[in-house]
């Protein structure tokens, strides 16, 4: 009998700026996720991308740890600015 592989669930997003040059360091953290460093402006689109994804999962009912990874990465392509 073929055994079911356990779902994977996700617990929170990290976010990353690597283009820091300022020697600012930029945290921002919430419940679910962290935005770390970056500059200004790369610092201020992570937190507005995690936010959004996070209103998003909220009109479609859904915490972070209901969404299969696929999902998720379809949710932060749409809550990215452009």
């Amino acid at each position: 009998m073929k055994q079911k592989k356990p779902r994977r669930r996700i617990g929170g997003i990290l976010g990353l700026g690597l283009d820091s040059g300022d020697g600012h360091k930029r945290i921002t953290t919430g419940e679910q996720f962290a935005v770390l460093g970056g500059s200004a402006e790369t610092h201020e689109r992570l937190t507005e991308t995690v936010v959004k994804t996070f209103e998003e999962l909220k009109q479609r009912g859904k915490k972070l740890h209901d969404v299969e990874p696929s999902e998720l990465g379809e949710i932060i392509d749409k809550s990215a600015p452009r």
